[in-house]
């Protein structure tokens, strides 16, 4: 369901770099496949890895077309928020929620004492990445992480993660002919990246290993230290639906400014439902479908969201459900005006890119970079700056 691993290509080259690995070795890619994997080999044994277990490890290794095909097909997050909120966010997915809850509501006690990440924030990302751990993938993990660091669109992403999987392997919480999971290598009930269990990994129920494909105590308690690893602050909001006055300064709104809550609160902004946070906080009103659409505050701790995923729309939908566990209504949709189609984005993306932005990739897909862009040409052209590209916008470019 991601639309990239939860660590940026950055944050593991620089920890491949502070291993030694030389950057020749990080960019290596393509070509015969049997040779790349003998040069993995031979890269792990390096690393001081024992023979024996790379030998086993690599055993078997296959090259998963499968997974390729995963990988360029993502037209879901092309998806505008009000559609994708409702498809992934039904009756009976909030009532397993609210089961699992109580479930396991020691485990989210302790969750929230040790990291004081919120039960809400986490059943969402259970529920999302996996359904409550009904649907954690059936990829081979080892073999799409091969597959991934072969493929040249990647590599310094994915082959760091192989040597993390082999790590895993030699502790014993990782079998490489069947552990399966996400087709991005993503493991478990919340989906964690190998290197993310490495760093993050819990055992929560006493057993001795870190299981996140079987049991829901590890899972929660590593993704509760992880998010709290990424900077999620303890005792603050992450998002709240509100209420915006017409004469808001649209070219004010947007993830990349930011008020006080206090600043908002004075110009009109007022929660609908609730009381809005800590007047000190520095948020952001962030209109995923424009002006006329649902309209929410963002507080710092939404930024963390995306360390997990980085697809705007599945991180919205994700903030929003985790206040739903927490007790928040139904969004009110308004009347948004009708957004662009994924040929007319990719035009619009074409013509940002014309006139000099990153828009971060022609792909369709309105996310933050785009936004951005959108707002720009809008207050340069005298369009509302609400960051929502409209069939008027296109044109005028």
């Amino acid at each position: 369901m991601r639309l990239s691993p939860s660590l940026s290509a950055l944050c593991l080259l620089s920890l491949a770099l502070a291993s030694g690995v030389s950057d020749r070795a990080l960019a290596a890619c393509g070509g015969n496949f049997g040779g790349f994997v003998a040069g993995l080999r031979d890269e792990a044994v390096r690393r001081g890895h024992d023979a024996g277990a790379v030998r086993n490890f690599f055993a078997g290794v296959r090259q998963d077309p499968a997974v390729i095909r995963a990988d360029r097909a993502q037209g879901v997050f092309q998806r505008d928020f009000i559609d994708f909120a409702r498809r992934l966010i039904s009756r009976s997915r909030l009532d397993n929620g609210q089961r699992n809850a109580g479930r396991y509501s020691a485990v989210f006690d302790e969750i929230e004492r040790r990291y004081g990440v919120s039960r809400g924030v986490l059943l969402a990302f259970w529920a999302l990445e996996t359904d409550f751990g009904a649907v954690q993938g059936d990829f081979n993990t080892r073999d799409a992480l091969v597959t991934l660091a072969h493929d040249c669109r990647r590599p310094e992403l994915f082959r760091p993660q192989i040597f993390s999987a082999l790590t895993l392997y030699e502790r014993g919480d990782f079998d490489p002919a069947r552990t399966t999971g996400a087709w991005a290598g993503e493991i478990g009930q919340v989906q964690m990246l190998p290197a993310d269990i490495l760093e993050n990994g819990v055992d929560g129920d006493g057993d001795g290993h870190v299981r996140l494909k079987a049991s829901a105590p590890d899972a929660l308690m590593s993704a509760g230290r992880m998010l709290k690893g990424l900077g999620w602050r303890a005792n603050e909001p992450w998002l709240q639906e509100i209420v915006i006055p017409g004469n808001l300064d649209w070219a004010e709104t947007g993830l990349d400014h930011g008020k006080r809550v206090s600043d908002w609160a004075r110009l009109g902004v007022r929660p609908r439902s609730g009381s809005l946070g800590p007047g000190n906080l520095h948020a952001s009103v962030l209109l995923p479908m424009g002006r006329n659409g649902p309209a929410f505050l963002a507080y710092p701790n939404f930024r963390v969201f995306f360390e997990w995923n980085q697809s705007l729309v599945y991180v919205t939908t994700a903030a929003y459900l985790a206040t739903r566990f927490e007790g928040a209504p139904i969004f009110d949709p308004r009347a948004p005006d009708p957004g662009l189609a994924g040929a007319e984005m990719k035009a619009l993306q074409r013509k940002l890119v014309g006139r000099g932005h990153d828009v971060g990739g022609v792909d369709g897909i309105l996310g933050e970079k785009t936004r951005e862009a959108v707002q720009k040409e809008q207050i340069r052209l005298g369009f509302p700056a609400d960051s929502w590209p409209t069939r008027a916008l296109l044109d005028r470019l």
